[in-house]
């Protein structure tokens, strides 16, 4: 990675200062500066990848899409990294490992990458606010992990794959009059990398779901999700996936962060929480069952009440009756 430019780090990814006041802007973008280098479309050697250090934070990526792939045996499971991720292709150290595997790095896209170096780091120590925000990235990016490992665990991979796209569609996903576009080219063999589940499997089931009209791809090679989320509205899902601009629109031009560049913001937390349909349709039943056990407890309170009146009846009669008879 040669070229590269020096930015201020709120200029590339506003969205990170988010939590600083606004008198304290101006002094946040003088002190955290950071290098942002060009990554071409292809595989990535992350060993020399700007002059990668231990003590470096980490890599933001600005622009474009990576794919992480972890090799087991002659399995592989890819995890796709977009903007506004951090990542740190480096360990301090090599730890012996039992379980051998292989970790490579690809481009899907002409990208760009910030490289949050020791001196970031020293100058990170100054704003809280825009370390918080970073740990905030990690969590997502943790949070993101967790639900693609959940959709992998759904039997019928027609199923895992709706919901994959599904999920892609929160972050990447722009509204259309046919339904929602997500603009990744993404092959059967990396979907099914992405699902846990063999390629022709996965074309045997996309072709199904293209009959249903549920999902189908477009002449371009990106794809096109019609319908609604399951058990969420249409106008709920038109919150959850806004009209967006196009996020894969090439390399980068002169050097200078354009728009695109920054990281749309992630949609405010709402009742329906993601458009992830499994996750989603889990809850709509645990919300059904819990009330229909709220329903059971007040009937049952009412049957207690009204026995403990009969009681209080039949002693008072009783009562009654003995006094009665002397």
């Amino acid at each position: 990675m040669t070229q590269r430019r020096t930015h201020a780090l709120l200029d590339v990814d506003p969205d990170l200062g988010r939590l600083v006041a606004d008198s304290r802007l101006p002094d946040a973008r003088r002190d955290l500066q950071v290098e942002v280098y060009p990554l071409p479309n292809g595989p990535w050697r992350t060993a020399g990848a700007a002059g990668a250090h231990p003590q470096h934070v980490g890599l933001l990526l600005v622009d474009g899409v990576l794919a992480r792939e972890v090799v087991v045996s002659d399995t592989v499971s890819t995890e796709l990294i977009g903007p506004g991720d951090v990542v740190r292709p480096w360990t301090m150290q090599d730890s012996p490992a039992l379980l051998q595997l292989a970790v490579r790095w690809i481009a899907l896209t002409e990208s760009r990458v910030a490289v949050l170096d020791r001196r970031f780091g020293a100058a990170l120590g100054r704003w809280p606010e825009v370390n918080a925000a970073l740990i905030d990235r990690l969590s997502e990016r943790a949070q993101r992990l967790a639900i693609t490992q959940a959709i992998s665990q759904l039997n019928r991979v027609d199923r895992r794959l709706l919901a994959l796209f599904w999920h892609l569609a929160e972050r990447w996903g722009r509204m259309t009059p046919d339904g929602v576009a997500v603009p990744l080219t993404l092959s059967h063999r990396m979907l099914g990398q992405l699902v846990g589940a063999r390629r022709p499997t996965v074309s045997a089931a996309l072709g199904e779901l293209a009959r249903r009209g549920e999902l189908v791809r477009r002449g371009d090679g990106t794809w096109l999700i019609k319908g609604d989320p399951i058990g969420v509205p249409t106008e709920q899902a038109e919150k959850i996936v806004p009209i967006r601009r196009r996020l894969l629109n090439g390399g980068p031009g002169d050097g200078a962060i354009p728009a695109e560049a920054t990281r749309a913001p992630m949609p405010a937390p709402s009742a329906v929480g993601s458009a992830h349909a499994e996750l989603y349709d889990t809850l709509a039943r645990l919300r059904s069952e819990t009330q229909l056990n709220i329903e059971a407890l007040k009937q049952t309170s009412a049957d207690n009440l009204r026995l403990h009146e009969l009681l209080v009846a039949a002693r008072a009669e009783r009562l009654r009756r003995r006094a009665a008879h002397g």
